[in-house]
C-alpha cells in the first residue's frame, strides 16, 4: 500500500490565518483542504493564494457541491484545486458533472458520503463513473453524538473498489495510527493541530506516527 498522505484542514475563516497556518505546518503535510466554511467566506482568491504560495502541495477545495456540479467546480479547478469535493447526496447527475470538470483540468473529484444511507452503493456508482476518492466523513455533529468514522471505513475499505479511501473525523495522535491500519489512504486532521499549543509540533508528531505504521 503507498504511503497514506496526511491532509490539513484549513478551517478558520480569517484568510490570513489560514495562509499563516499553512506555512507552519507545509514540511509536514502533504494536502491543504479549504474547508467548507473558509472557502465560502473568502472564496476562490484563498484557492488562488495558496496554490501560488504552495505549489508542490496537493490542494483539495471542500465546496461540498450539491447542485450544477461542473459549472460550480469548473472555475475552482481552473484557479489551482487538485481535488474538488462533491456530496454523495447530490445524485449521479451532479458527481458525473464535477467528474467531468476534474477531467477537463486534470485533477481530481473526492465524493464525500456523509448523510449517504447507502454508502456501499453510492461508492460503487461514484467510482465507475470515475470519480478517484470517497471520502469517510463523521461531521463535527455526529462526532459530538459520540460517532466515529471506523464503522463506515471498515465497509468502504472491504468493497476493494480501487479508489483511494480519505478519512476525517476527530482524529488526533491517539488514533491516526488505528485509521491508517484500517486501510485509509488519505488522513484528515483538523483540531488536533490547528488547536495544538504550536501546530507545527503537532503535525510533525502526526507525521511521524503515520510514517511509523
Amino acid at each position: 500500500m503507498a504511503k497514506p498522505l496526511i491532509q490539513m484542514a484549513l478551517d478558520s475563516l480569517d484568510f490570513d490565518a489560514t495562509i499563516s497556518l499553512a506555512k507552519q505546518v507545509a514540511p509536514f503535510v502533504d494536502i491543504f483542504e479549504i474547508g467548507t466554511p473558509c472557502i465560502k467566506h473568502n472564496g476562490i482568491n484563498l484557492v488562488k493564494a495558496l496554490r501560488a504560495e504552495f505549489p508542490d502541495k496537493l490542494l483539495l477545495v471542500d465546496l461540498k457541491t450539491m447542485d450544477a456540479g461542473e459549472y460550480e467546480a469548473t472555475p475552482f479547478y481552473a484557479a489551482g484545486a487538485d481535488i474538488v469535493t462533491v456530496l454523495g447526496v447530490s445524485g449521479l447527475a451532479t458527481i458525473k458533472g464535477v467528474i467531468k470538470a476534474a477531467n477537463a483540468n486534470a485533477a481530481e473529484v473526492q465524493i464525500d458520503l456523509i448523510n449517504v444511507d447507502d454508502k456501499a452503493a453510492c461508492a460503487r456508482a461514484s467510482v465507475a463513473a470515475g470519480a478517484q476518492i470517497l471520502g469517510i466523513h463523521t461531521g463535527l455533529d455526529a462526532q459530538a453524538a459520540g460517532h466515529t468514522p471506523f464503522a463506515d471505513l471498515n465497509e468502504i475499505a472491504g468493497l476493494g473498489l480501487g479508489a483511494r479511501i480519505s478519512v476525517a473525523g476527530g482524529i488526533n495522535a491517539k488514533t491516526v495510527q488505528d485509521v491508517v491500519r484500517a486501510g485509509a489512504s488519505i488522513i484528515v486532521v483538523g483540531a488536533a493541530i490547528y488547536g495544538a499549543a504550536s501546530p507545527a509540533e503537532a503535525a510533525r508528531e502526526i507525521r511521524e506516527l503515520v510514517d511509523a505504521v
